[in-house]
């Protein structure tokens, strides 16, 4: 009852015009090589400063999913992933095209993608209440351990070496001691600047590192698409049908899944995919199709990245944990709005909960008519001169940057962390622990400095409470999984110099 009184709260008109326009907004972005779902998120955070909370949450969430779907748009017509998400099937899909099965190719991801998304969308619903109940017996000790498993998971899964998340991660939790001391009051690096004193602002560091990012990367490689086809989708949709419940026991499969891996901080989207498309591979009939233009491995993978979105939003509103990067930016606007994302959220305001899973459910639904006009007027989407394209996206970035705290000093620490955030991408090391640090070392300090008060300096009282013993096992496994990882990949890679 409560969700269907949600219904009625976002199924206004104001608020249906900005979920509309926003999963436009979003399929557009996906649909340009280049423009992540991330940083499309970012590029919205400036508009939401003037939206009240559900309609601004319903913008970044169906921005988000739509542009999901819609890199695999340019993946599957020119073999150029519009987003990391899409990077897993590419090839697949591009060979369906090449055989002149690129309808089927992306009907596939469209119905599986909406279909994932609403599996998603069922599990947080069901899952998130009850989480957040459990956890409100929580004390410090457990809020510990349960940001140092955020941080440890994003290194874990984090691709590259480990050591260069464990470096990213370092990088993260340095900038957020920046200001004053949460329990002593002290200032620390601020270097005399009173700008420093509040510390980095989250808005302008996610803007500059992912949308500053994709700026210089384009002026670095500038790259001219080719032509198109033109593209008829609902000439294939009986045999989208057949291919999609032929393969129906890994659409269900990649989508719950894909809701696990998304829950966890620093996995995302991309790699739900990638896990999903190894493992129908794994699981298959016919293995050697896969890599020829076979459709199974893009039914499973497309169905995993849309899951991972809503899977993602578990830790984040019951915790404050980012699952991803775009959690991260979300739980931003949520601070902004003057809303902490925690246990307490669905006790205090469980309007404004339930008015999210009911955007959520929105979203994904717009994404089926919408993704269909994405495709038949692909063309256009990919025709875009991004000698325009790119200038307009900087203009956002700084007023997004200055509208956070009507200050020119975010717009150069926004300019300052787009510049780190290129050179540490060239150099493979992994955005997400870092942005995951920045947001999580508050709440780390803070509880641990609480935690080392109460204990009195006795470090074993931190595992004394059950579940805190527990979050603490799950860590040192972590941990231990970290060392092992990076153990094997030395002595393969030493292996592979020797022969």
């Amino acid at each position: 009852m409560e969700l269907l009184a949600a219904f009625g709260t976002v199924l206004q008109p104001e608020i249906l015009v900005v979920v509309v326009l926003a999963a436009a907004y979003g399929l557009f972005v996906g649909a340009i090589p280049g423009l992540t779902a991330t940083m499309g998120a970012a590029l919205l955070v400036p508009i939401t400063f003037f939206m009240d909370p559900i309609p601004a949450i319903g913008a970044i969430v169906a921005a988000t999913s739509t542009a999901i779907f819609a890199g695999d748009i340019p993946g599957t017509l020119l073999r150029i992933p519009g987003t990391p998400a899409s990077a897993a099937y590419t090839d697949e899909a591009y060979k369906m095209r090449q055989k002149g099965q690129a309808e089927l190719a992306l009907g596939i991801n469209l119905v599986c993608s909406v279909f994932s998304g609403l599996v998603g969308v069922a599990i947080l619903i069901l899952a998130a209440p009850q989480i957040a109940r459990f956890s409100l017996g929580f004390s410090s000790y457990e809020y510990f351990f349960l940001a140092l498993l955020g941080l440890s998971c994003a290194v874990m899964v984090s691709t590259g070496p480990a050591s260069k998340g464990v470096l990213s991660l370092c990088l993260g939790l340095l900038l957020s001691t920046v200001g004053i001391d949460i329990v002593m009051g002290i200032k620390r690096f601020t270097f005399g600047d009173t700008e420093l004193i509040g510390g980095i602002s989250i808005i302008p560091v996610l803007i500059g590192m992912f949308a500053i990012t994709e700026i210089l990367r384009h002026a670095a490689e500038p790259r001219i698409l080719p032509p198109t086809p033109p593209l008829h989708i609902l000439r294939s949709a009986g045999e989208v049908g057949r291919t999609v419940w032929k393969y129906k026991g890994g659409v269900v499969r990649s989508s719950l899944m894909g809701s696990v891996i998304g829950a966890l901080p620093g996995a995302g989207a991309d790699i739900a995919a990638w896990v999903a498309f190894a493992l129908s591979k794994r699981f298959s009939r016919t293995p050697e199709k896969f890599g020829t233009g076979h459709p199974e491995g893009l039914v499973s993978a497309s169905s995993a990245n849309n899951a991972a979105l809503s899977g993602a939003y578990v830790p984040a509103l019951v915790f404050g944990i980012p699952g991803d990067t775009i959690t991260a930016i979300l739980i931003g606007v949520l601070l902004m709005k003057g809303i902490t994302p925690g246990p307490m959220v669905f006790v205090m305001d469980a309007g404004l909960v339930n008015a999210i899973f009911a955007v959520f459910l929105l979203a994904n639904l717009v994404m089926l008519p919408l993704g269909l006009l994405a495709i038949v007027t692909s063309r256009r989407l990919l025709s875009v001169p991004q000698g325009m394209l790119f200038p307009v996206i900087l203009l956002f970035c700084v007023v997004g940057a200055f509208a956070a705290n009507n200050t020119l000093f975010d717009v150069w620490v926004m300019l300052l962390m787009g510049l780190l955030a290129f050179v540490l991408e060239e150099n493979d090391v992994p955005l997400a622990p870092l942005i995951l640090a920045l947001i999580l070392g508050p709440l780390i300090e803070e509880n641990f400095m609480q935690s080392i008060i109460k204990a009195d300096g006795v470090l074993t009282t931190f595992v004394e409470r059950p579940i805190a013993a527990v979050l603490a096992a799950v860590c040192g496994l972590v941990w231990a999984g970290v060392v092992v990882m990076s153990v094997t990949r030395i002595r393969n890679t030493s292996a592979g110099k020797t022969a």
